[in-house]
């Protein structure tokens, strides 16, 4: 898995929350990709800084099933506390509630501005998921 890091503002204070993102580009001008477990790549944010880090989704992309488990376990790993993508199916949805990370779906644009949605107290948690299973 390749990580690639970029800082837009050094400045930290405390512990840093972390805002998982789906992106169809490497940086904070990209898309949402509506896709969570064939997204192409997932930028975990850092809200009060903006500092980012890349996590591409490369070795979901051509899974026959469970690609959205396999992204779950990579959000997991990423330490996100939230998660914003576009769609998020029932499997995935479940591995994410179960670890306590918040989950928006429905988010379109670019990522610095759902993140900001997000800031403003804009984009509501989902209770549940918002696509069928592809092999419900």
């Amino acid at each position: 898995m390749f990580v690639l890091r970029k800082t837009i503002n050094n400045y930290k204070k405390g512990k840093a929350m972390k805002i998982a993102v789906t992106s169809t580009g490497k940086d904070l001008t990209s898309d949402v990709d509506p896709r969570f477990g064939r997204a192409a790549y997932f930028i975990i944010v850092d809200p009060a800084t903006l500092e980012f880090e890349v996590v591409e989704n490369t070795q979901n992309l051509n899974l026959p099933q469970g690609a959205g488990i396999q992204a779950g376990k990579t959000i997991l790993n990423s330490k996100a506390e939230v998660l914003i993508t576009g769609n998020c199916g029932p499997k995935a949805f479940k591995v994410l509630n179960e670890a306590k990370i918040k989950i928006i779906t429905a988010a379109k644009g670019r990522v610095i501005d759902v993140v900001q949605q997000y800031k403003n107290g804009n984009l509501n948690t989902s209770q549940g998921a918002n696509v069928e299973g592809h092999w419900v």
